[in-house]
């Protein structure tokens, strides 16, 4: 009787302890909120809002590759917002959004040791 007591016990226990190890494992990977441009390194492979002021927009010629540069101009910038043309009509007014302050969200990676965030709809780019 005394040993089953102790059994349910360490049940309990140890069903409680996984529920705090994957309640902090979720909790960790979501960003407590907006980080700038400056830190968008910190944070590969998480889902986060890097929030700045746009330095440029650059559409390639040749790619159709759109580019929202934060924390300085191609090739100094921090931080990329990245639109591929087939998602670019997602962002009718991109151009636009040059020297104003915007939020990107979405996946950090990098590209050329340079953090940046693939843009594909466009609740991903916003005014703060």
């Amino acid at each position: 009787m005394l040993f089953q007591n102790r059994y349910k016990d360490m049940k309990q226990i140890r069903r409680l302890f996984l529920i705090l190890c994957f309640s902090l494992a979720a909790a960790s990977s979501v960003s407590a909120g907006p980080i700038r441009p400056t830190d968008a390194s910190h944070y590969v492979g998480k889902k986060v809002t890097v929030t700045g002021k746009v330095s440029q927009v650059h559409t390639d010629k040749r790619s159709g590759v759109t580019f929202i540069n934060m924390g300085g101009r191609y090739p100094a910038n921090v931080f990329t917002g990245v639109i591929f043309r087939d998602y670019i009509g997602q962002f009718p007014q991109v151009h636009s959004l040059e020297g104003r302050a915007v939020s990107i969200t979405g996946t950090v990676m990098l590209y050329k040791g340079k953090p940046e965030i693939i843009l594909r709809d466009k609740a991903q780019l916003t005014r703060p």
